[in-house]
């Protein structure tokens, strides 16, 4: 499905955001702490956020994706700006083919609630790390209860997606999109899965009238180090 959108996925990503999306992801890099890290972008897309990282001052930028052609769209992206290649490779996010303790951090855009287990997501993402590494994470969520809270789903459900269905005319797809906030925890609730997978100094800031968060945490620098999750809106 991922693959299908390649053609309209960055154009359609700036219309439903009305362009704050590359906003969202250099806020994401900032929270990665890149400078000089060796980092893992998860659900790297056509690179967006990748490059935002490499911008900030990261060493190197691993990308990983299921969708070979999103990752074959990065690279042609990377060609015709006169970039390097690039490095890249097909990956589950539920079975991430690195060793412990690899990466400085691990990043992901639009990623998590697309993931079939998101506990299992979330485990390997930690494993990855480096003890004291950093996870963030940039994804649509939840608007928060209130009277703007049945306007921004109608805007999502209804006006962005539809719109982007339309022009892309790949309903399946962008069908889908309208859908996959179902089950997905709020804000909230996914940092406390975090700590629930062991991290640490979990926290969450909400974007985009409360529609995007963007989360951080870190691995514990010790298997027995004590749990220190708060949540800053």
């Amino acid at each position: 499905m991922f693959g299908g959108l390649v053609p309209w996925y960055d154009r359609m990503n700036r219309y439903m955001t009305l362009g704050l999306d590359g906003r969202w992801r250099r806020a994401a890099a900032i929270v990665a702490q890149p400078k000089g890290a060796l980092i893992l972008d998860l659900g790297s897309g056509t690179g967006d956020l990748a490059r935002a990282l490499e911008r900030a001052g990261a060493a190197r930028v691993v990308r990983a994706d299921f969708s070979g052609p999103m990752l074959a769209a990065d690279r042609r992206k990377a060609a015709a700006r006169d970039e390097s290649p690039p490095t890249a490779l097909r990956a589950d996010a539920l079975r991430l083919p690195f060793p412990d303790a690899t990466f400085d951090a691990v990043t992901s855009g639009f990623l998590l609630r697309n993931l079939v287990d998101l506990a299992v997501g979330l485990e390997e993402m930690l494993r990855v790390l480096k003890p004291g590494g950093r996870l963030v994470a940039l994804d649509i969520t939840h608007a928060p209860p209130g009277p703007l809270a049945p306007a921004s789903r109608f805007v999502f459900h209804r006006v962005a997606t539809g719109v982007a269905a339309r022009l892309s005319g790949n309903r399946k797809a962008y069908g889908y999109l309208s859908r996959s906030l179902d089950g997905y925890p709020g804000a909230k609730a996914l940092a406390q899965m975090l700590t629930d997978a062991g991290a640490l100094n979990v926290r969450y800031r909400l974007m985009g009238a409360g529609t995007i968060a963007l989360h951080s945490a870190r691995r514990s620098a010790s298997p027995t180090a004590p749990s220190d999750a708060e949540a800053a809106t």
